[in-house]
């Protein structure tokens, strides 16, 4: 019985071994894409600096509800309620066969780590922006031009930041980051 065995282990390492010996080489059988090119397309551009546009952050109410409603959504077909008038749950898009098709609008969802008036979100990955307006704008240590900068690109002043980058990857509009600051720098009613 044990010499069996043996032979049968000396039967397969001899079998193994020539199959090593003559195993192909099948690299060149299939395509391998040149992978520094997709990691090119997925990089992000630079930080960008950019200039608030004038009149951008208001007092308006609409704006401040449509500001209100990217903060608190992740996107359309998962938001709450029906968004303010010029806010849509869907947006329409194009596809390569040049039908239209309805994708869901990607909101901010900025409530995931940061804390504001009326919800608790994460609250502990970005800062609390709790009584903003009165911390920061009214004591003139931040200006309507840092919130927008800070919503549209925050790697100008922190480049290993996690908050999206909103304005340059076009995720939002210059309009949408204008009723986004709009919104946190808001004064707050009490509920």
């Amino acid at each position: 019985m044990q010499r069996k065995i043996k032979l049968v282990t000396i039967a397969t390492i001899l079998i193994s071994s020539t199959s090593l010996v003559t195993a192909a080489d099948l690299t060149k059988a299939y395509e391998m894409p040149d992978a520094s090119k997709l990691i090119e397309k997925d990089k992000l551009a630079k930080p960008t600096k950019y200039t608030m546009p004038k009149g951008c952050v208001s007092t308006d109410a609409a704006s401040i509800a449509r500001g209100e409603f990217i903060f608190h959504n992740l996107n359309g077909k998962k938001a709450k309620g029906t968004p303010p008038k010029g806010l849509a749950k869907f947006v329409e898009k194009k596809g390569k066969d040049g039908k239209i098709k309805k994708k869901p609008k990607q909101y901010g969802n900025c409530v995931a780590c940061h804390n504001i008036e009326g919800a608790r979100g994460a609250g502990n990955i970005g800062p609390d922006l709790t009584n903003y307006k009165k911390m920061f704008i009214d004591t003139k240590t931040r200006d309507n031009q840092f919130v927008f900068q800070k919503i549209a690109d925050p790697r100008i002043d922190n480049p290993n930041t996690h908050m999206t980058v909103n304005l340059t990857t076009k995720l939002f509009t210059e309009q949408e980051i204008c009723d986004l600051a709009s919104y946190v720098v808001s004064e707050k009613k009490k509920k």
